[in-house]
């Protein structure tokens, strides 16, 4: 099943090699699946609607820091990271499970808030939260979620199905998460060599709640369906625009072209790139955790995307013999590469 004349260490192949080696080694058994490893979500054919399920995991020390991320907020996170891909899919999510690997140094008060944050996103969304499991680990704390949603089959949008001249849209702002993300950290370093200095948090309560408390664009799905428009591939965007953007291409077959002067970047963010000392787009193309959707229309729906509010149009799609191209306002080519989160590396 598998066949490697060495071993191959992981930070080589990269989140994404690995996934794609795991793809290449599964035999699908049932014409139910309709759509299995690599997109947003899978889809199963259950009858009048298709089933989109995904699954995310969130690992302490990895994904999230105890030192400044509130339980509750941690809960509510855990599920909108899940809705923003049934979201990617097209559909509307309706249940979850959770599982929980927990230390023993959390409490059954720490794991109440974190359910309080998990309820209030379930609200908030209408989507019931089912079963999971729960179970000890050595340490720290492990929330794994899996997310299912509903569509009638017409409706499902995969990032496989871009075009040729199609506009490249993004919903929201990008870069901000990562802001926020910068900012705590900073702060973080600051109390760990003097912890009698407090953390200054006052005036990033923008990018602040873009890191620890996001939400999925289902808002911008109805916006869209109301205006009669139909994304012809789409993606959400957790790893970073550049990475988000060079997986719907490679998956489409295509290349992109991206104008840096489109890229919608909140004052709030460029605030921060300047305090930081950070290069604006580094933030839009690399920062990840936004959750905004990333999507392609054909350029006959342009009119009708004018009509929907907090979206913006930032390129089109070109040849996979042009590659993946930033363009700046000096009409300046470069490449877009991938350089947002990647599991794995070192």
């Amino acid at each position: 099943m598998f066949e490697n004349d060495s071993l191959t260490t992981l930070d080589s192949l990269g989140e994404f090699g690995l996934i794609d080696r795991i793809k290449g080694s599964v035999k699908i058994y049932n014409q139910e699946t309709i759509t299995g490893i690599g997109d947003d979500g899978a889809v199963v054919d259950s009858g009048s609607l298709q089933t989109i399920i995904s699954t995310d995991m969130l690992v302490e020390g990895v994904h999230f820091d105890m030192q400044y991320t509130p339980l509750k907020h941690l809960g509510y996170k855990a599920v909108v990271v899940n809705l923003s891909d049934i979201a990617a899919m097209n559909a509307t999510p309706k249940q979850i499970t959770v599982s929980l690997a927990i230390s023993s140094k959390y409490t059954l008060e720490a794991i109440e808030e974190l359910y309080t944050g998990i309820n209030a996103a379930c609200k908030n969304y209408q989507v019931d939260l089912v079963g999971g499991d729960t179970t000890t680990a050595p340490a720290g704390l492990t929330i794994s979620i899996t997310a299912i949603g509903y569509a009638p089959k017409e409706d499902i949008i995969y990032r496989n199905t871009a075009v040729i001249n199609d506009l490249i849209c993004v919903t929201g702002d990008l870069g901000a998460a990562y802001a926020g993300l910068m900012i705590l950290d900073r702060e973080k370093r600051i109390f760990m060599e003097n912890n009698k200095v407090q953390p200054e948090l006052e005036g990033y309560d923008y990018v602040l709640e873009k890191q620890l408390k996001p939400e999925p664009r289902l808002d911008i799905l109805r916006a869209l369906k109301e205006a009669g428009i139909k994304p012809t591939s789409m993606i959400d965007i957790s790893d970073g625009l550049s990475s988000e953007l060079i997986h719907l291409c490679k998956s489409s077959g295509t290349g992109c072209r991206i104008m840096t002067d489109k890229l919608p970047i909140a004052q709030e963010t460029l605030n921060v790139a300047d305090e930081l000392s950070l290069p604006h787009f580094t933030l839009a193309l690399n920062g990840g955790e936004d959750y905004e959707l990333l999507f392609t229309v054909s350029q006959t729906d342009y009119n009708k995307l004018m009509k929907v509010s907090d979206l913006s149009v930032i390129g089109f799609i070109t040849e996979a013999t042009s590659g993946y191209q930033l363009v700046d306002s000096e009409n300046n080519i470069a490449p877009l590469t991938a350089q947002g989160w990647s599991s794995f590396s070192k």
